[in-house]
């Protein structure tokens, strides 16, 4: 993953990935954030929360399987999946796994390649054994929103990004900088990347501020390690 967001198109992905993370995570408080996988890139650098940790099967502050995540049930904040669904055996699980990791009222930001787009194509024309991201199992926006509604999240925001072909030279994607602006405007859902921000729901629950000055600490806590998480490696 690294080596393709050091290529010309991954460094054009990720800049418009990484403005996004910046700017909505800036604005999210709590006291526990983790991101899971992209575990090179830190897409929470923005965030303020005092405990921010990175999940991934090999690598960061724990390693662990996106569909079992080694953390105790509502424990956190802020739920960051930078392209982790379409890279997992079982996507649906990892939004399970999301969805039972999270405070209620606890945030979740995704980003996707989106499989309607140029950026689709190209992953249908060069085929499952093609390198980073063409290999990926894309998610149309559709199905997602679908399976986030059934588990309760709410979208509270969201767009499209990168609308230039997925050519991996800059001096071709400068020449198509228009289509970045007009992209919103006319081709609404044709960015090769979806970015959703969403927020879990617990109906008929009232939020109980805790009492900050009590010496409260958050319970950002590893659960205990079973068949179904690797080892955890404590930051």
């Amino acid at each position: 993953m690294l080596g393709w967001y050091d290529s010309d198109l991954g460094r054009y992905a990720l800049q418009r990935e990484q403005a996004w993370f910046d700017a909505v995570s800036s604005d999210l408080f709590g006291f526990v954030a983790v991101q899971v996988g992209g575990c090179d890139i830190d897409f929470l650098r923005a965030n303020r929360m005092p405990h921010r940790y990175r999940v991934c099967p090999r690598a960061g502050d724990a390693y662990a399987s996106a569909e079992y995540l080694p953390f105790d049930g509502q424990s956190l904040d802020l739920l960051a999946l930078p392209h982790a669904l379409e890279f997992a055996e079982h996507p649906h699980q990892v939004l399970r796994e999301a969805e039972r990791v999270l405070r209620p009222e606890g945030h979740l930001l995704i980003s996707g390649f989106n499989p309607r787009s140029l950026w689709g194509l190209q992953r249908m024309l060069r085929g499952a054994r093609a390198p980073y991201p063409w290999h990926g199992r894309f998610l149309t926006l559709t199905r997602l929103k679908d399976w986030l509604a059934l588990l309760g999240f709410e979208l509270a925001g969201g767009r499209m990004a990168c609308y230039a072909p997925p050519i991996d030279r800059m001096a071709w994607l400068s020449r198509f900088a228009l289509l970045e602006a007009a992209g919103d405007r006319w081709w609404a859902l044709g960015g090769g990347v979806y970015l959703l921000h969403a927020i879990k729901r617990v109906h008929g629950m009232r939020i109980i501020a805790p009492k900050w000055d009590t010496g409260w600490r958050a319970r950002a806590t590893f659960a205990q390690p079973t068949r179904n998480s690797s080892r955890i490696a404590t930051p």
